[in-house]
């Protein structure tokens, strides 16, 4: 089964009382303020995965800077058609949502070889990264919408290649590569978020974030049994990256640039409503989406 004993445990915990847990963390809604029409952020058409479910669009903005490996094997995968009717299989709420098994069960993959995990990446100062909080040790932030942790810039000085240590934090919409108990065995198998859970962090490779359509994760069939295997899930009826579309078909997505003002504003908001307990989960992006509605 494409899920590791910690990812089994994490289960084991939402079905025990981590639920309420979660629904406690769940991020802060702070007021966005008004954008100027110069501080949104295109998302390249390379990097958005287009997934229509029977519930709706769920866009997600791929991070090739983090995962190249596992961002190339959802392009290849996507642009097969590979993700094409299969299941969310296996649903947990206030957790995560699965899916990509072409068998339904959690046992089955892709015929392409296992991936090399990818849980953390180097990060230097030309990585489009913003800062938002400075804890002791470490700086948390934003690589256009995916949240991240690295180590302070300072220690690039340090290092032989300039850079340091980086890795994507399980926020909602975070998506991450399902996988065994071997590090190096995600294949086909992904993951959204629904809520935040960190014991996840370097543990499960992150790939993207939903930049549109977390309500549609959220509403997605799920199981009370702590496997969280469901009985007649909802489907993906089609996946593709955006850059494969027509452009008849093709949606536009435009995210608040984390350079901006406007974001800084959003950020500050966010840190005041929540205050001693903020985490970088509770700064919600800003995001406008146009152009093609879901096929019918």
């Amino acid at each position: 089964m494409r899920v590791s004993t910690a990812l089994a445990a994490a289960a084991v915990l939402m079905a025990a009382g981590g639920a309420a847990w979660a629904q406690e963390a769940a991020p802060a809604v702070a007021a966005a303020p008004a954008v100027a029409a110069s501080q949104w952020r295109n998302v390249s058409p390379e990097n958005l995965l287009v997934i229509d479910t029977n519930k709706g669009r769920i866009l997600v903005e791929l991070a090739p800077e983090v995962a190249p490996g596992h961002v190339e094997r959802i392009r290849l995968l996507a642009g097969r058609g590979f993700f094409d009717g299969l299941l969310w299989h296996r649903v947990i709420d206030q957790f995560m949502a699965q899916t990509g098994d072409p068998l339904g069960t959690g046992e089955g993959q892709s015929a392409w070889p296992d991936l090399k995990a990818e849980f953390t990446f180097r990060r230097d100062g030309q990585t489009p990264f913003t800062a938002v909080a400075a804890p002791a040790g470490a700086v948390l932030g934003f690589l256009h919408s995916l949240p991240v942790q690295t180590q302070p810039d300072a220690f690039m000085a340090t290092t032989a290649d300039h850079k340091v240590h980086a890795w994507g934090l399980y926020c909602p919409g975070v998506a991450g590569m399902a996988r065994d108990d071997a590090p190096d065995s995600a294949n086909s198998q992904f993951f959204l978020m629904r809520q935040p859970y960190p014991s996840l962090d370097k543990r499960y490779t992150i790939w993207g974030r939903v930049v549109s359509g977390l309500d549609v994760v959220r509403a997605l069939k799920f199981s009370p049994n702590p496997d969280g295997i469901v009985a007649g899930p909802d489907s993906m009826t089609r996946v593709r990256v955006a850059s494969d579309l027509t452009e008849a078909e093709r949606p536009t997505v435009q995210v608040l640039d984390t350079a901006s003002p406007q974001f800084r504003a959003l950020a500050e908001a966010a840190r005041q409503a929540r205050g001693a307990d903020f985490s970088v989960c509770d700064i919600d992006l800003p995001v406008q989406v146009a152009g093609a509605a879901p096929p019918a």
